[in-house]
């Protein structure tokens, strides 16, 4: 499911700095890069039974190499998935996210979002 309109598909920052702000808010960039793309993932923990749902942040460079560490970093849209132990995670519009788990990912979206604007100024 695409979490629209929370801005962050408009931010344009670099690598170092969006490396350092999303591991503050415990989303795990770990070996999910190439040259010129990124992604971040964020755990949510459910009470259903074998599910977990994951926010997902994903970027591209519009200049440098993120091996390199250059990298200036074009944020897309973020998506919220659902994991399915064990096949893996869906982020279709035909699943079926509970309300509660949708508010705590566009919350969670916007406490970054706002810690990178900060770093804009």
């Amino acid at each position: 499911m695409k979490l629209e309109n929370t801005g962050l598909e408009e931010e344009i920052i670099d690598l170092k700095p969006l490396d350092h702000v999303t591991a503050k808010h415990a989303f795990i960039r770990a070996g999910q890069w190439d040259y010129e793309r990124v992604t971040y993932d964020y755990r949510i923990d459910s009470d259903e039974k074998g599910i977990t749902y994951y926010i997902r942040i994903q970027g591209y460079a519009v200049e440098g190499d993120v091996d390199r560490g250059d990298a200036v970093i074009q944020m897309l849209t973020p998506l919220l998935g659902k994991h399915y132990y064990p096949h893996g995670v869906e982020y279709g519009e035909e699943e079926n996210f509970p309300s509660d788990i949708v508010e705590r990912a566009k919350s969670h979206i916007s406490q970054l979002k706002t810690e990178i604007n900060q770093l804009k100024q």
